[in-house]
């Protein structure tokens, strides 16, 4: 008579056995098996190539290992030996559990910590080794992490200000100065110097000329100073043209020069940035005629850069904040205007009054 290869006892369908002899509790242990490797496969992972194991699933296929002989036939998901390669695993994390050290080093008493901190705060020159050594002069044997652990520390200082809060504070009363020059028709170069504030990033001043001298240079600075509007530091470079006595002169109205290092433009990244910025959306698309020609151009784009360009660094404001339309319905495409900027290189787009 056929038997159960598991339970040892005859096979024969009134008991519930089937005709290859396995009975009924073989069947739904392998239909268990067999739905959870369903269950793996099915799990939510980003990279579908690997089956996602966890833990869990390992320790179920280590026991069924060790109760089951036929643990080879349920098996889909992975192959015998990485179920092998997992009881092993297993035995060295149990056995490495079980030699496990009771611990290290006693700890210090509470009279040696309070010495340590008391030398500490005595001799706040002395260090680790230092402290070590007077503690082996009365015979007690302290590591430096010891010490280090228990020595008297300085109280935490307060928290100060990043350099990004303490630039964006002081950045209103910083301006950049720097000159660029401009080729005109006839292959005149014309020199344009400005004025840039860091705060706002607004365009204070502009100004052309052929022949740029220390005396021009001071009369602009002026020009762009009225009415108490000056800042407290100005960063430009070395370029002789601002002449020897600019700092003097500048420090008499309350403003103090800083000057870049030699050859680093990135010192004076923000006046930098705008002369690019003028050069791509501007002068590079443009011939000026002569001096007044360009200091028309520039007077018409510094007005767009202004009042109508949004800036990224401003959060896509403008230099010079202008009153938005509250959030609401779109407007008809028919409701909205475009105005040109020079002559058609930009253009701003205004909502045309109702």
């Amino acid at each position: 008579m056929r038997t159960c290869p598991f339970c040892r006892r005859p096979a024969s369908k009134r008991d519930g056995y089937d005709a290859a002899g396995r009975c009924r509790g073989d069947l739904v242990l392998e239909n268990l098996l067999l739905r959870h490797q369903l269950a793996v496969l099915t799990r939510p992972t980003r990279q579908r190539r690997r089956v996602p194991i966890r833990p869990g699933d390992k320790l179920l296929w280590v026991l069924v290992r060790s109760l089951r002989r036929d643990w080879r036939r349920h098996l889909v998901v992975v192959t015998p030996d990485t179920v092998v390669r997992w009881h092993r695993a297993g035995w060295r994390l149990y056995w490495r559990w079980r030699s496990r050290s009771p611990g290290g080093r006693p700890r210090l008493s509470p009279d040696v910590q309070a010495l340590i901190a008391r030398m500490s705060l005595e001799n706040q020159l002395w260090g680790s080794e230092r402290i070590r050594g007077e503690l082996l002069k009365l015979g007690i044997a302290v590591s430096n992490r010891s010490i280090r652990r228990y020595r008297w520390s300085r109280p935490a200082r307060p928290p100060s200000q990043s350099w990004r809060t303490f630039l964006a504070n002081h950045a209103h009363a910083i301006w950049a100065a720097d000159l660029l020059v401009v080729q005109t028709l006839t292959f005149k170069t014309l020199y344009v110097l400005l004025f840039i504030s860091h705060g706002r990033r607004e365009l204070v001043h502009l100004a052309v000329t052929a022949h740029p001298t220390a005396a021009w240079v001071w009369r602009q600075v002026v020009e762009a100073t009225p009415w108490d509007r000056r800042p407290t530091h100005l960063i430009r470079d070395r370029d002789r043209v601002y002449g020897g006595d600019f700092r003097q002169r500048a420090a008499a109205l309350g403003i103090e020069t800083v000057l870049t290092p030699v050859r680093a433009p990135r010192a004076n990244a923000v006046a930098e940035r705008v002369i690019g910025t003028l050069r791509r959306e501007c002068l590079d698309y443009v011939i000026p005629v002569d001096e007044r020609h360009l200091h028309a151009i520039l007077a018409e784009y510094a007005a767009y850069y202004n009042r109508d360009r949004p800036h990224r660094t401003l959060r896509l404001e403008t230099p010079r904040p202008q009153a938005r339309s509250r959030a609401g319905p779109a407007p008809a495409l028919q409701a909205i205007r475009a105005r040109p900027v020079l002559g058609g290189l930009h253009h701003v787009y205004e909502a045309a009054a109702a």
